[in-house]
């Protein structure tokens, strides 16, 4: 007997089905992330994800998903795909997760949305 998936949380319909990581409703197209997914995280920790989903660590190495420009500089970018070694994860301000030192930019604060895991 195949395992039954979750009714949608935006229309309650029990026609959702899997694709890839994500579940989805062909009702109302909401897209969410599975149950189970959340069931193997720690209780009670704070848990960090890159752009694809992957949990983040302190250490970690990531690489930058889309071009960035850099507040408080004059036409300065990070590039898509520069690569950041030994990252922190933070309680930063707004949403920024992420505390890191980039050759030629210093330190600064990443949000997890733009990265991936390497």
């Amino acid at each position: 007997m195949p395992e039954s998936l979750p009714l949608c949380p935006n229309c309650a319909s029990d026609l959702a089905y899997e694709m890839g990581s994500l579940l989805v409703c062909p009702m109302c197209a909401h897209e969410w992330a599975p149950v189970e997914a959340a069931a193997d995280e720690p209780e009670g920790e704070r848990v960090v994800r890159d752009a694809v989903g992957t949990v983040l660590a302190d250490g970690d190495t990531v690489s930058i998903l889309k071009d960035l420009k850099v507040k408080g500089s004059s036409g300065n970018v990070l590039k898509v795909g520069t690569k950041v070694r030994n990252i922190r994860l933070i309680d930063g301000v707004g949403d920024h997760d992420i505390d890191c030192k980039i050759d030629g930019f210093g330190s600064m604060q990443l949000k997890s949305s733009v990265v991936k895991k390497v």
